[in-house]
């Protein structure tokens, strides 16, 4: 069992930094590819980053590329999403997400463990 808390969501003006990061319980944490996806207000839930269990493999999202990174620091149990030159299209919820395959947490399919959200929003 993995229990997944996001942080660090709040308000910022567009083209400024937020930085999230997700602490997960239990023991297993190490085995699993953390990835984080968003919400928008009348919108279906995107996939945003993933990083693998070791850290070697990221992917992401095409409109965040060059914007966004994903790491993780599996002495603490935690995943982070550095998100820099921020738009108000980034605005939503991000929620993160844990499987142990990495292709599942790319195309949502039945992700094990998911968090319960926090709200970054954009100003312009």
């Amino acid at each position: 069992q993995v229990q997944l808390v996001e942080s660090g969501g709040g308000l910022v003006q567009a083209g400024g930094s937020l930085r999230l990061s997700c602490a997960a319980s239990g023991r297993t944490f190490s085995r699993y590819a953390m990835g984080w996806f968003r919400q928008a207000p009348g919108k279906e839930r995107q996939f945003v980053a993933v990083i693998s269990w070791s850290g070697g493999s990221t992917t992401y999202l095409d409109s965040v590329k060059g914007r966004f990174t994903i790491s993780r620091d599996n002495a603490k149990n935690t995943v982070y999403l550095q998100m820099n030159n921020l738009k108000p299209e980034d605005t939503a919820v991000y929620y993160c997400a844990a499987d142990l395959a990495y292709q599942n947490v790319i195309y949502s399919t039945g992700v094990d463990y998911w968090g319960k959200g926090t709200l970054v929003t954009v100003s312009s």
